[in-house]
């Protein structure tokens, strides 16, 4: 359920590290000052291929994508660089003012946008138009860039979207049924208050920490998150009130842990202890609770996201940004687009919980095989591919709502769900702070 703080602890063992906002990094000027490279039609030459610490877990499949790729073209060779996820966001600052940045170079959500912004990214839409069809859509889209049209700044590769889990017999020990879990963000607020009055503090219905759920949230509750021309943020509604003022209420009926508004709790450890209804939506969550808290895994159901209004699900996307000057395209461009094909995705999928961008990989069976129905993992699989073919992705966190803006907002909804300050002005005291830090990173 909480969207973006899940998902990307879902994906904390493959990318990991402590990332900077894009406004907060320093890198000056915009598109246009790099040069852009050419193709030549000669697939040869040296490249660099980044990646963010998938070393020495995954270092076998990563070198047998690389060796496969230089047999097939004997003309390259391709340099592979593994950087730890600490300081990933400060190093590629530090190597784009430096123009050393990485032929082929593996980009979370917040790098792309990072380097997307400032013009260091080959638009990979308009170096083959073609190859769009071979990505999930939702994959594809979420790597075009605000103001800057159909282009596209980096292939999509492993994805991992939201999923709901929660535990059916303190389900059930609520009076809820576990076959009809919420779908929409008010109706999850509405299970919370039951399991709070049924629990009488025995358990809790979900974590406060009110970063993992905006502006998730308040999307799938219909509320804008951003103006039309997306250059100033519009939260600040009735909606947006109603939202902290449940959150606040439900904190203090004891539906969320206390200590958990800020994050002092471990969400996995609360889950696995049988203190937690609803767990991370997360299907690499589900396989941790298989391997660490067998009894609650028994016990554990997985079901489609809660989408609401938005009828969108959140996903968390790594991706392969092409260096906008590389002065060997057609190498890195070649190879960027065989890291990410079918075939070696779905390899990487079945040695990680994570999933294909590439529309023929995810039609594996593997992705949509659900098996007898009765283990959480293989059902939470088919359920994650299956939103992944037909959602809208990743739309819950615009690439304005950076992490300084999150920051922020997070700030003064935490001091309204604590009775500090009432909801209106905390709503009100967000929006103003996250539009000064809108035009800031604008003047930069």
């Amino acid at each position: 359920m909480t969207r973006s703080y899940v998902i990307r602890m879902a994906l904390s063992a493959l990318a990991a590290g402590a990332l900077l906002s894009a406004s907060a990094c320093g890198i000056s000027g915009g598109g246009g000052e790099v040069k852009e490279a050419g193709k030549t039609g000669k697939v040869s030459g040296e490249i660099t291929f980044r990646t963010l610490q998938l070393k020495p877990v995954f270092t076998l499949y990563v070198q047998g994508v690389i060796d496969a790729f230089e047999q097939k073209y004997p003309d390259v060779k391709v340099r592979w660089e593994d950087v730890p996820g600490d300081g990933y966001n400060e190093k590629l600052v530090a190597d784009a003012q430096a123009g050393a940045l990485p032929d082929v170079v593996n980009l979370s959500t917040d790098s792309f946008q990072l380097l997307g912004d400032r013009g260091m990214l080959a638009d990979v839409a308009k170096l083959d138009g073609q190859v769009a069809k071979d990505y999930v859509p939702g994959a594809w889209e979420q790597f075009k860039l605000p103001g800057k049209g159909d282009g596209v700044y980096a292939y999509p590769w492993y994805v991992t979207p939201e999923i709901l889990t929660y535990n059916k017999v303190l389900f059930e020990k609520a009076g809820l049924d576990p076959a009809k879990p919420p779908t929409s963000v008010e109706e999850f607020f509405d299970y919370a208050e039951r399991i709070a009055a049924k629990s009488e503090g025995r358990y809790a219905a979900f974590m406060a920490d009110p970063k993992g759920r905006l502006p998730g949230d308040w999307q799938k509750m219909g509320i804008p998150i951003l103006s039309e021309q997306r250059d100033a943020f519009t939260f600040d509604t009735d909606k947006a009130v109603e939202w902290v003022e449940r959150m606040k209420d439900l904190y203090a009926k004891g539906a969320m842990p206390k200590e958990s508004l800020l994050k002092a709790d471990d969400i996995n450890q609360l889950y696995g202890g049988g203190k937690l209804v609803f767990g991370p939506g997360s299907p690499g969550f589900v396989k941790d609770i298989k391997q660490n808290a067998p009894e609650v895994y028994a016990t554990t159901q997985v079901a489609g996201a809660v989408t609401g209004k938005l009828g969108h699900i959140g996903i968390y996307a790594q991706s392969l940004g092409i260096k906008k000057d590389t002065k060997h395209l057609d190498a890195a461009t070649e190879f960027a687009k065989w890291v990410t094909n079918g075939p070696n995705q779905v390899e990487f999928s079945k040695k990680a919980t994570i999933y294909p961008s590439n529309a023929n990989g995810l039609a594996d069976p593997y992705f949509s095989d659900r098996g007898d129905g009765t283990d959480a993992e293989t059902v939470a699989r088919a359920i994650g591919a299956g939103q992944l073919k037909t959602a809208a992705l990743d739309a819950n966190t615009p690439v304005q709502w950076t992490n300084q803006v999150g920051d922020a907002v997070v700030r003064e909804m935490q001091k309204a769900i604590k009775g500090e300050q009432d909801p209106r002005t905390a709503v009100k005291k967000a929006q103003e702070e996250a539009n000064k830090l809108l035009a800031k990173t604008a003047r930069k």
